[in-house]
């Protein structure tokens, strides 16, 4: 017996000597899980002294010494904090915490568990800096801690990780560079930094990784050029360089270099240069995106040697040289049998739209080639792409109708074709597109505004509609009746009708009692509607019975009807002058009716303070007449906006406020600065505040690009406006114009139009601001409208405003604005003074020397040769001076200088070879 004891003793103490005791691994979890939110306990409940520890949830033991090896819990909705003990289960092998919703920070005791190989804590709110003390793991493989809100640099200290095969850090708030001594782990496979705030070059000791197959460096802040180390990584299937700071250009034998790329991802960097035709070498590409760069040349038919390729993302670089050469590439990929997106929209691609487009892929689900220059029709066999869920070819010069093949497109959702010259009426087989996508939750959008198409909407349009979210028939010569069965879309949010030729009564179901959803303005036919819509009541019209009747019938309705409208005209005028005397006594502390339809009422001052950093100047963007601008974030929406915040000690500034939200309340046009909301709120002192929020502008004014040498170096533009970019900014100013002029139901002038208040998006599109002088152009008594703005004391910007304008005549000042973007001089440059004004300048300087007076930074902006840059220049020139004659009435109207200015841009960069 005492022999029994003794051995069972010694067994006792060996067990315990070489670690084959489960106790502290069992504290340690019981400590793991105290740390667990009691209502997020149930997953655990298998932990407990009754029950044995190798048979708790997620827990693995070691077959000889049943101690803890392995812990997973991952996607088990865990909530809390992880407990330091974690770090006393020291046979642990693998530990996997992804997936839930755990706090604080990485314990440091998680160094202690030397023989740790896998560590997988991703997808939870880690937070604090990565712990020096992991790197004493030196047995891990796989280290992955993405999808958390981990800050501080990258350590140096990883290099100790010498077997580490997988690193994942993407996802976090890591910011700084990433240290050099990265090269040293030689085993790395898989990398990702992707989505933080790491910043500088990719070190060039990274070219010893020769063994990476996955690369993630995207949303970051890294710059310089391509990293010479990647070529290196010959082995490479995967990289991302999405949204980072990258410029140069590419090497011409970049395929040759990374053949066994499967996905690459260049896109939203500064690269320029031409894209390397040595891509068609990585036969097993997949994906390739480049999109928003400034990548020149023309696009490869060597695309079409990629036979695995399903996803080409080229939009938004300037490839391509406007000529019929263009599109060929087009045809080569037809042999892309797999091609499901193909992007190329916003570049430079000419010439006639090719019947090869049919032959694409049959898996083609997405495509556009919208905002470029192609001409021609769209081919029949456009029919032949019936995968095709998304078509775009908006921007461009398409003519001729849309063919009836469309209607075998039955998954179509979206299609775009504004801004073409297309005419005919839609065909009735778009019927045939019926709505089989609402289990999929996709909502339909049509676009066919600023087009030439005509006749009544089709019936049919009901079927495939249904699910509609926008819809766009403007800008065109529709008639008929406007179709009842658009007020039933139950998610429609926009639909405009506006500018056409439809007739009869306006339905007041469904969505038609929502005139912030349907516009119907510029429809002179058009009656009825509820009373927001501010059109004419219909008038029903009795059928006599004998013709002496019929005639003494309509005698009498001309009467009534001239009476009529003489009371309508009365009333119109009253009306003003009511709004005008009401618009005077309204208080400073007052709801403003004139910006009911804008006004947020959760955006108070102490937000949009909070939003600006305190109205920081770091977050300063510019300053006007009665105001400042700030760059803020809004949290709540998730977006970044500008805040014009305005000086009420300015004379004029809270009249400025309520012209600017009374001017863009119901007015809309995809060439204005969108006006969000407005704050009428007190700031912590208890003075009015108030403020207009605006969409952001990220490329500033137009004034900053064309006199760069007077804005401070921080934000100044990297590089002057081409001739082309300023012609189109030319043309998107005066469509403005022409909308607020001719088509708006009640007209209205800008009256302070100058470069600082167009400003330009991501695109360099054009964007009138600043409404805050704005008049409407009452036409029923010009005169005694003209003699209101005399008498008003309103005077714009001296140099932009005309001779008459405290004389009574109509402010129209676009001369002006065109006559500076080409010149690049100012109106009240010191070489104008006296009878010498910009108009006389030029005046003298035409035809002849005509070069002489161009902007120098058109004449250097790189115009291929034989370009006659003078014939152009004498052709735009003449229209910005027929614009500022000095007799009102001989000025050039809005809506022919628009076609004139386009007719210049067709001519000189779309119809040339």
């Amino acid at each position: 017996m005492r022999l029994f004891l003794l051995f069972s003793f010694s067994a006792l103490m060996l067990h315990e000597a070489y670690g084959f005791t489960d106790e502290p691994d069992r504290k340690a979890l019981l400590d793991f899980k105290s740390q667990v939110s009691e209502e997020n306990q149930d997953a655990l409940s298998s932990w407990n002294n009754s029950s044995p520890l190798c048979n708790w949830k997620g827990v693995t033991c070691g077959l000889k010494n049943k101690r803890v090896t392995r812990l997973n819990l991952g996607g088990c909705q865990l909530r809390g904090m992880i407990s330091p003990s974690i770090g006393n289960i020291s046979f642990l092998i693998s530990l996997n915490l992804s997936d839930n919703s755990i706090g604080g920070t990485i314990p440091y005791e998680v160094g202690n568990l030397f023989r740790l190989k896998y560590l997988n804590i991703s997808f939870n709110f880690l937070e604090g800096e990565i712990p020096d003390n992991l790197f004493n793991c030196s047995r891990l493989l796989d280290l992955d801690l993405c999808h958390n809100h981990l800050g501080g640099g990258v350590p140096s200290e990883l290099e100790s990780l010498e077997k580490l095969e997988t690193l994942d850090f993407g996802a976090n708030n890591l910011r700084g560079k990433l240290p050099a001594s990265l090269g040293n782990l030689t085993s790395l496979a898989r990398v990702s930094f992707s989505k933080n705030n790491l910043e500088g070059r990719i070190p060039d000791d990274l070219a010893r990784l020769t063994q990476l197959v996955h690369l993630g460096l995207g949303e970051n802040k890294f710059s310089g050029g391509f990293p010479p180390s990647i070529y290196n990584f010959s082995s490479l299937e995967y990289l991302n360089m999405f949204g980072n700071v990258f410029s140069g250009s590419l090497k011409p034998d970049f395929g040759n270099l990374l053949p066994k790329l499967r996905l690459l991802e260049m896109g939203t960097n500064s690269f320029t240069g031409p894209i390397p035709t040595t891509l068609s070498n990585i036969s097993n590409l997949q994906e390739f995106s480049i999109e928003q760069n400034k990548m020149t040349g023309s696009i490869s038919s060597s695309f079409g040697k990629l036979k695995n390729l399903k996803t080409l993302r080229l939009h938004n670089n300037s490839l391509g040289s406007y000529s019929s050469g263009d599109l060929e590439f087009l045809k080569a990929l037809s042999n892309c049998t797999q091609l499901q997106t193909l992007l190329v929209n916003r570049n430079r691609l000419g010439g006639v739209l090719p019947t090869s487009i049919t032959n694409l892929s049959t898996n083609l689900w997405k495509l556009d080639l919208g905002t470029n220059f192609i001409f021609g029709t769209i081919p029949y066999g456009i029919g032949n792409l019936v995968s095709l869920q998304k078509l775009v070819l908006r921007e461009n010069l398409l003519t001729g109708p849309l063919p009836s093949s469309i209607g075998k497109l039955s998954r179509l959702v979206f299609l775009n074709l504004t801004s073409n010259r297309m005419s005919g009426e839609i065909p009735s087989s778009i019927g045939n597109i019926t709505w089989r996508l609402c289990k999929f939750k996709r909502l339909c959008t049509l676009s066919v505004a600023h087009n030439k198409l005509y006749g009544h909407l089709p019936q049919v349009l009901g079927n495939w509609l249904m699910g509609a979210k926008i819809l766009d028939f403007s800008n065109n010569d529709f008639s008929g009746s406007i179709p009842g069965y658009f007020g039933n879309f139950s998610l429609l949010e926009y639909l405009n009708l506006s500018i056409n030729n439809f007739e009869g009564e306006v339905p007041t179901e469904g969505k038609f009692r929502n005139a912030t959803v349907v516009l119907v303005f510029g429809n002179q036919y058009l009656c009825g509607g509820i009373k927001e819509l501010k059109l004419n009541q219909c008038i029903v019209q009795a059928q006599p019975s004998h013709s002496s009747s019929s005639k003494k019938v309509t005698i009498e309705l001309s009467i009534g009807i001239a009476l009529l409208l003489m009371v309508l005209i009365m009333a119109y005028i009253s009306l003003c002058w009511f709004r005008k005397i009401k618009n005077n006594q309204l208080s400073s502390n007052s709801t403003y009716s004139s910006t009911r339809e804008v006004v947020h009422e959760k955006i108070s001052y102490a937000y949009l303070r909070n939003a600006t950093d305190g109205f920081s100047s770091s977050n300063l963007i510019g300053s006007g007449s009665f105001g400042t601008v700030f760059k803020a974030f809004l949290p709540t929406e998730n977006k970044v906006v500008a805040v014009k915040v305005l000086n009420l000690q300015r004379r004029g500034a809270m009249k400025s406020f309520l012209t600017e939200c009374e001017s863009l309340k119901d007015i809309r046009h995809r060439n204005l600065v969108k006006l969000l909301t407005a704050c009428s709120s007190t700031d912590l002192q208890g003075n009015d505040f108030r403020a207009l929020i605006y969409e952001l502008m990220p490329n500033g004014s137009l004034d900053m690009w064309l006199h760069p040498e007077e804005v401070e170096e921080i934000r100044r533009p990297s590089r002057t406006l081409t001739l082309f970019e300023r012609l189109n900014i030319a043309v998107d100013v005066i469509s403005v114009l022409e909308y607020l002029h001719v088509y708006c139901h009640e007209p209205i002038a800008h009256c302070d139009l100058k470069p600082s208040n167009v400003l330009l998006d991501k695109d360099l599109t054009g964007h009138v601001s600043d409404f805050g002088i704005a008049r409407l152009l009452m036409k029923l008594d010009q005169e005694s409208f003209f003699n209101h703005l005399s008498s008003a004391g309103v005077r714009g910007t001296i140099g932009y405003a005309p001779p008459e304008y405290g004389m009574g005549g109509q402010p129209s000042i676009y001369g002006v604005l065109l006559l500076e973007m080409f010149t690049g001089k100012r109106p009240t440059n010191d070489l104008f003074g006296g009878n010498v004004t910009l108009n006389s300048y030029i005046k003298l300087a035409l035809p002849e020397r005509v070069l002489d007076i161009a902007d120098n930074s058109i004449l250097n902006s790189g115009l291929r040769a034989g370009f006659p840059l003078d014939e152009c220049l004498i052709m735009v020139f003449k229209v910005g001076l027929r614009c500022c004659e000095e007799s009102p009435k001989n000025r050039l109207a809005t809506s022919e200088a628009r076609k004139e200015l386009i007719l210049i841009r067709e001519r000189f960069f779309i119809g040339r070879r």
